[in-house]
């Protein structure tokens, strides 16, 4: 017998109905590859038990035969028993307090752990991911909190038709419906909005490539940061109705030193020597959707102190909204406290308190930071990302794990996602044992 696989469901929550590889590809992989695939019962996957046995696959609850078990969120730690290999988004690599007991876990078992995260190339550019359908689904969410809160404040718009990302049957349902309000838009205008709507996008990834594809069916206007005030000040007959704009690097920060150039990969290693600037733009934008990945030694976006300077009972700012898809607690978006379900996605931040208020009524900004986005596309991202996966899975199944590390035969794109290894951090991994220690105390 070869290499069983297992595929665990998913369970984290009700909305959370995705997997990591498809039916039909693991029918395939079990055709041309000596492996076996052992797949546990779900009531809400958006893939059926049905359809896996009519792939001729194995669905089973038992998955202790398993060599190799697939998921896409974390697995529970009484699930993660024996020297197995776990294959999932860990979010451990930062150092994460919350799943330290499950990385310790791991180690106590000699586990290997694989991180879907650090799958990169030589230039570490992920090549794994369900960031595009983060977009998707991130930007409709957006939209509809805009509608809402544009409503609310007695201004009727052809957005308020739009339904959550959920709410569709299918991606290309969504991108329809969103192609016949961009064409009344385009046609009649934003209702009682008189001014145009500018969309601010802070990067340019494939998060925010998910976010413009959503934005092209709105017939949306690009423009320049050079051409952002001037587009704020003008009306919508002189530049249209919709508007977006997109922020890259050097636009967020500048050199503390007057002397000094921006460089790329200078801000990336000494980000020390920069300072962001971004929150001059804010006042340009009425909805702002972050993208980026972050990190503490990074400026930040939009602060506290920056959003109680400009909301309040007596302020009225243009920003409405910020869509949060990267959705780090109090990170590059210091107003973002929690991350909320898709059927409740938003929030008013308060920042006299800095307490928030489910909805979109209130005197701050709305931010949209539902965490898991991609489940609100389950097919499709699914499907995208079992598209990738399956070409690494013999690699894998062909692995001898028993080895030590520096013997185990993988490409360098899944060697360097290896986390833990026979019960030790591998060596790219092993700045995790400082905040392992620092929780375990």
């Amino acid at each position: 017998m070869g290499v069983v696989i297992g595929i665990r469901r998913e369970d984290k929550n009700k909305w959370e109905r995705r997997v990591p590889l498809v039916p039909a590809d693991l029918a395939d992989l079990k055709k041309k590859h000596d492996v076996d695939f052992v797949i546990q019962p779900s009531p809400v996957r958006v893939f059926s038990d049905d359809d896996f046995l009519s792939a001729g696959l194995t669905v089973d609850e038992d998955l202790s035969e398993a060599d190799i078990i697939f998921a896409v969120k974390e697995i529970p730690v009484n699930m993660l028993q024996g020297n197995k290999v776990f294959v999932y988004f860990s979010h451990t690599a930062k150092g994460q307090d919350y799943n330290m007991p499950m990385l310790q876990h791991l180690l106590n078992e000699g586990a290997t752990l694989i991180d879907y995260e650090k799958i990169a190339d030589e230039q570490n550019r992920r090549l794994i991911f369900f960031s595009i359908h983060a977009g998707y689904a991130g930007m409709i969410e957006s939209l509809v909190c805009l509608a809402q809160r544009l409503e609310l404040q007695g201004k009727k718009t052809p957005l308020q038709d739009l339904k959550h990302a959920y709410e569709y049957a299918s991606l290309e349902e969504a991108k329809a419906h969103l192609r016949e309000i961009g064409a009344l838009i385009k046609a009649e205008g934003l209702g009682d909005h008189k001014q145009p709507v500018i969309i601010g996008l802070a990067g340019y990834g494939n998060v925010s490539k998910g976010c413009q594809e959503i934005l092209e069916c709105l017939q949306v206007k690009s423009i320049s940061v050079d051409q952002l005030e001037a587009t704020a000040n003008a009306s919508v007959d002189e530049v249209g109705a919709l508007a977006q704009v997109i922020f890259r690097e050097e636009d967020m920060v500048e050199t503390k030193s007057p002397d000094a150039q921006f460089v790329l990969q200078d801000y990336y290693q000494r980000p020390e020597n920069y300072r962001g600037v971004f929150e001059k733009f804010l006042l340009h934008l009425d909805l702002l959707m972050n993208t980026i990945y972050w990190e503490e030694k990074y400026p930040r976006l939009v602060t506290h102190k920056w959003a109680k300077s400009n909301y309040g009972p007596d302020k009225s700012p243009r920003l409405q909204v910020i869509g949060d898809i990267s959705c780090d607690i109090e990170g590059s978006i210091e107003l973002t406290l929690k991350a909320p379900q898709p059927d409740n996605p938003c929030y008013v931040y308060d920042p006299a308190s800095r307490n928030i208020f489910d909805g979109v009524k209130g005197h701050g900004p709305v931010i949209m930071s539902v965490d898991n986005l991609p489940c609100e596309l389950p097919r499709e991202s699914s499907e995208h990302f079992s598209q990738v996966l399956r070409d690494m899975v013999p690699h894998l199944a062909q692995a001898d794990f028993v080895s030590d590390f520096g013997s185990l035969h993988l490409p360098s794109f899944l060697k360097k996602a290896v986390i833990t290894h026979r019960g030790e951090l591998t060596p790219n991994f092993r700045y995790l044992q400082e905040s392992l220690d620092k929780h375990g105390k």
